[in-house]
């Protein structure tokens, strides 16, 4: 019986390690932000970076005391694209890394504020900075520019933040469930972006009386889906999550 015991003592405790890490949304400057998510199961590392819609903007991360130090790793959204580069140090331009290893899966915009949302493997090329998931915490820095009109990359003037060392936190086993997935913007006027921390196989949306409106499939069951439902009519909508193992429900609201 002992033996039985200690048997389920850890396969309980293997079910219930969790697998991801994750940082609370670290506030930067006014509309500003950026959290982390470190799944160890895919090795990857999700980035959701949210800054002002007219300008550039940039997130520096590692292990570092001070943020615009020469080497250190970051990524920068230029008004089209978000670049994989390094630093070389304070008042000089990064330097656009060979390989851009981010992968963008959502870019949106609402009342004047983008959302970015990419991801990464652990381990990239060799200026990159390596993600560990057994570290406890990382540090996170970012900057953005002084105005819309503003072009050079290296001058934000105050508009920089070092928030140094931000904890990790392992996620409950609760966390992985489509009932814990977010709908943002919310309300929308027709773009949002629906964020899990599990994978999602097709989105169903019906009008608030139960009318079919679309069905959106994912592709290579990705955590994070960009949805456009734009010209519908204002109101309450339902959206269906799907995967093989669950369904869940939200809602959403349309405005003007």
């Amino acid at each position: 019986m002992k033996r039985i015991i200690t048997f389920l003592i850890l396969v309980m405790g293997t079910i219930g390690f969790s697998q991801q890490k994750e940082t609370e949304t670290v506030d930067l400057l006014t509309n500003f932000s950026v959290k982390l998510k470190l799944d160890n199961s895919s090795s990857t590392a999700t980035m959701t970076i949210k800054g002002p819609s007219d300008r550039w903007f940039a997130i520096t991360f590692g292990s570092f005391s001070g943020a615009m130090t020469s080497g250190n790793d970051l990524v920068y959204y230029n008004g089209s694209t978000l670049i994989d580069a390094t630093h070389n140090g304070e008042g000089n331009t990064p330097s656009d890394d060979g390989v851009n290893n981010w992968t963008v899966t959502g870019n949106t915009v609402f009342s004047g504020t983008r959302t970015i949302i990419a991801t990464r493997p652990f381990v990239a090329e060799g200026s990159d900075y390596t993600f560990n998931f057994s570290n406890s915490s990382i540090n996170l820095a970012g900057s953005h520019a002084v105005s819309a009109i503003n072009s050079p990359l290296q001058y934000h003037g105050s508009n920089r933040y070092n928030a140094g060392s931000v904890s990790l936190s392992s996620l409950g086993i609760d966390d992985f469930s489509l009932s814990a997935t977010q709908i943002y913007p919310n309300p929308t006027t027709g773009e949002f972006v629906v964020k899990t921390k599990t994978f999602l196989e097709k989105i169903n949306i019906y009008s608030q009386t139960g009318a079919f409106v679309k069905t959106v499939e994912v592709k290579d069951n990705s955590e994070n889906v960009g949805v456009n439902i734009s010209g519908l009519q204002t109101g309450v909508y339902l959206i269906e999550l799907v995967n093989e193992k669950e369904k869940s429900w939200k809602k959403i609201v349309v405005v003007n």
